[in-house]
This record gives structure tokens, C-alpha cells and sequence, in this order.
């Protein structure tokens, strides 16, 4: 019981990497906040981890539903101990095909929700002084040239950035926060792309899954499983002293 009376928030708990997350933190004896868009995901997610925590439905492009978030959390629990950033939101767009309306998009979740969520949870951790928070990057934001667009790239990046200035300047109140960097893992972003293969190259499921994991030295894509194994890892009295960090989980598919 890694995470026993810890309050742990988790942002788009309610699919894939970010349910794994909430599932594996519940099983460790976390209360988890569910921040999720999609309320009958969200709702799926806190029956799985047997009503263990508090759903906050929340749109974390908008600013205001953060501040909701964090004083809901607050109210009902007294404090925040872990903050994981996992929302983010993409789609597969060549260079020339990104708009305006994509950009906003992409940077108003996966950049400056990501950072007013840090700051907001951060605010109530000085107040324990302590508190761990794990934002979820991606290889992407490294330069892996197998990114759904280059704006999302950049997006991650931005992550990995404010990953390093949040820990140094967090670090005095013993604050720690470090990032993951997933390279290709199944979820429903996965299937996406797969599908979009399928149809471009005309080929089947199949091929096209079998072409993308022959590119990863490990031979497999990562499960959510993966990822929440990381996320506990980071959010737990094992890495109190590791900061400021992105870590690549991906088979081998980058090495910096």
C-alpha cells in the first residue's frame, strides 16, 4: 500500500493510460479525484476503483473548472498530495494540415491546463510542504518523428520544460515533480492512428499494428499498465528524491 491515505488527483482518469492510473493508485490505498471530460467514462472509472475517491467532471482547458477541481478536492479531502497531469488531447494532422483552431486546441489542454494545474495543486502542497506531481509528456515532445502532428510535438515539449523550471522552483517546498514520456501505447489514440494507416495505406489492422511495433527494439507497444507503473513509481515515498525528470517509457524507441 504504496500510496495509504494519500489524495491523489488524476486528470483524464477516465480512459486509457489515465484510468490505469486511477486503478493502480486506488489499489494502493489513494483516494483518487477522477478529472475527466467524458462524465460516463469518468463514472466507469470510479466504479472500477470501488467509489474510492471523488469524481469532479472538468474540462481542463478552461481555467475555471480547475480552480473547481482543486477547491472540490480540498473541501472534501483537506489536501492534495499527488497531482497526475494525464489529459491531453491529438489528433493526426500533417505539417501543412494544422490549423489555428487545432493549435488552440492542443496548447489549451496539453500546455496551459497542464501548467494551471500545477500551479493550482502546487499552491495547496506549499501549504504541507510536500507533494508529488507527474505530468505526462511524450516521446513526441523529444523529437520522435512518429508524432500525430508537430504541434502536439510541441505541446509535449512544453511539458518536458515546465516539468524542469516547476521542480526547480518548487523544490524548496519539497515539492518534486518529474515527467512521463510514453512512446506508442494502446489506447483509444492508438487506435486511431492504426486506423488512419488501415485506411491511407490500405492495409489491415493487423499489418498496420505489426509495422508499428516492428520500429520499437522491444518489440511491443506499452499497455496503460506500463504507465501507471511509472506514475506510481514517481508518486510514491520511493522517489522522494527525483525531480525535475522525463522518464521514456517506449521499448527503446528513445534514448535521451
Amino acid at each position: 500500500m504504496r500510496l495509504e491515505n494519500k489524495i491523489a488527483i488524476v486528470t483524464g482518469a477516465g480512459l486509457g493510460m489515465g484510468r490505469a492510473i486511477a486503478e493502480r493508485f486506488a489499489r494502493e490505498g489513494a483516494q483518487v479525484v477522477i478529472a475527466e471530460v467524458n462524465q460516463a467514462a469518468a463514472n466507469e472509472t470510479f466504479a472500477a476503483i470501488e467509489r474510492r475517491g471523488l469524481v469532479v467532471p472538468t474540462d481542463i482547458g478552461k481555467v475555471n473548472e480547475i480552480d473547481e477541481l482543486i477547491s472540490k478536492t480540498v473541501e472534501a479531502f483537506g489536501r492534495i498530495d499527488i497531482l497526475v497531469n494525464n489529459a491531453g488531447v491529438t489528433k493526426a494532422l500533417g505539417f501543412f494540415e494544422v490549423s489555428e483552431a487545432d493549435w488552440d486546441w492542443m496548447y489549451s489542454v496539453n500546455a496551459r491546463g497542464l501548467f494551471f494545474c500545477m500551479q493550482r495543486a502546487a499552491r495547496e502542497m506549499v501549504n504541507q510542504r510536500a507533494g508529488k506531481i507527474v505530468n505526462t509528456a511524450s516521446i513526441a515532445g523529444k523529437g520522435y518523428r512518429g508524432t500525430s502532428n508537430i504541434a502536439y510535438a510541441g505541446t509535449k515539449g512544453a511539458v518536458i520544460a515546465m516539468t524542469r523550471i516547476g521542480a526547480s522552483q518548487l523544490a524548496r517546498y519539497n515539492i518534486n515533480v518529474n515527467a512521463i514520456c510514453p512512446g506508442a501505447t494502446r489506447t483509444n489514440l492508438l487506435e486511431m492512428g492504426i486506423k488512419q494507416a488501415v485506411e491511407k495505406r490500405k492495409i489491415s489492422r493487423e499489418e498496420a499494428l505489426r509495422r508499428m511495433e516492428s520500429t520499437i527494439p522491444l518489440g511491443r507497444s506499452n499497455s496503460p499498465d506500463d504507465i501507471a507503473n511509472m506514475a506510481l513509481f514517481l508518486a510514491s515515498a520511493e522517489a522522494d528524491n527525483i525531480t525535475g525528470q522525463s522518464f521514456n517509457v517506449d521499448g527503446g524507441l528513445m534514448w535521451d
